[in-house]
């Protein structure tokens, strides 16, 4: 990672600016992405928003800045030469005082006398030039994203991998009333604004490897791929499980999609089965239900325990011999087991419990 310092003045940071909403903010006489289309639209507070104001005003060091460098394949296709790693909310402090957006103890930039308008335009901010690999720029925006309102993991990846791909993907999954979130807001979790739905989309069409499918399709035209991708998953998701419930949001959709899209399956008698299961008060975890109707696995559904009273019961019952080996334990080296399992109609009851050396019952789990 080559990182070169630079002193650039307010004067040159706000020349050519441009707010163009969800569009992206640019400056420095148009070759500098403040805030790429692909990222959220955030801007200080009124009062850190002052702060920085004031910092200039006093001319007080104002806290270094990092842009990366693209290289000439990015910079060709944005248009644009480098982009805000870090001081992004300040420097869209700065360039929006400049042109007029909002007034600082009263007063807005152009009610300043001409010697103040001149020391602000003088100011001089230490800005670091980054430059390297893709990996290495990564691992740098890590580092340094730890102050502010930190981006998320995906956005930090859109930073890294910009390129048409990451801002068509934008257009689909986070900008504002994106269609991926009218089409599944109730099957999806996070905030699709923060890139929540952009981050789990590749997850699912990758098996998780994200960064390196960005790394693939950096320089594709379009993600059209991946949005009909993620519009499979949730016409199977809808076939499949036409009855909704609130248990359903956040579950690993694409995973399951994956797995089991070319398998026939009855949706009707899965609806019968999930019913069932619903109100069945053995099963903690309900939201595994759906995984559990798909491929048998008890693990998803956090069968009900027994408690360390009926534990205690069934080892005095059993004088501390394993119902199994025949062997004497102490307590603590014994596990509680449903003699009739669950999956037969057993509940998890005290008659219903017996009490297992650990070999014996993990044993018993593998079979």
């Amino acid at each position: 990672m080559k990182i070169v310092p630079q002193e650039i003045s307010v004067r040159e940071l706000t020349a050519d600016y441009q707010n163009n909403d969800e569009d992206g903010v640019i400056g420095y006489r148009g070759t500098l992405d403040i805030r790429p289309p692909y990222q959220r639209e955030f801007v200080y507070k009124d009062k850190e928003r002052n702060a920085v104001i004031d910092t200039l005003t006093k001319g007080y060091p104002l806290n270094v800045m990092y842009w990366a460098v693209r290289d000439e394949a990015a910079a060709k296709e944005t248009g644009r030469s480098y982009e805000v790693m870090d001081g992004q909310q300040r420097t869209i402090s700065i360039c929006q005082f400049v042109d007029g957006d909002f007034a600082f103890n009263g007063r807005y930039f152009h009610n300043l006398q001409a010697d103040e308008k001149q020391q602000i335009l003088d100011y001089k901010l230490t800005v670091y030039h980054c430059s390297g690999t893709d990996s290495e720029k990564l691992e740098w925006f890590k580092t340094i994203n730890i102050a502010g309102v930190e981006l998320s993991d995906q956005e930090l990846r859109n930073a890294v991998y910009s390129g048409p791909w990451v801002t068509d993907a934008k257009r689909y999954f986070s900008r504002r009333n994106a269609a991926a979130h009218g089409l599944a807001e109730n099957l999806m979790a996070g905030e699709y604004l923060r890139q929540k739905y952009l981050e789990t989309a590749i997850k699912w069409i990758n098996d998780d490897a994200i960064e390196g499918y960005m790394a693939v399709h950096q320089h594709d035209p379009n993600a059209n791929a991946l949005w009909l991708y993620f519009n499979s998953v949730v016409t199977w998701v809808r076939t499949t499980f036409p009855k909704y419930r609130k248990e359903m949001k956040g579950l690993p959709w694409g995973d399951l999609y994956n797995r089991f899209k070319d398998t026939a399956l009855d949706s009707a008698q899965l609806g019968v089965r999930v019913d069932a299961l619903m109100i069945d008060d053995e099963i903690e975890n309900k939201r595994g239900i759906y995984s559990f109707v798909l491929d048998g696995q008890e693990r998803h559904l956090n069968l009900r325990g027994f408690s360390d009273k009926d534990k205690r019961e069934a080892y005095e019952r059993q004088q501390g011999i394993c119902a199994k080996c025949g062997q004497e334990f102490e307590i603590q080296e014994m596990e509680a087991d449903h003699i009739t399992p669950w999956h037969e109609g057993g509940k998890t009851t005290p008659d219903n419990c017996q009490m297992l050396c650990k070999f014996d019952n993990r044993s018993k789990g593998k079979k």
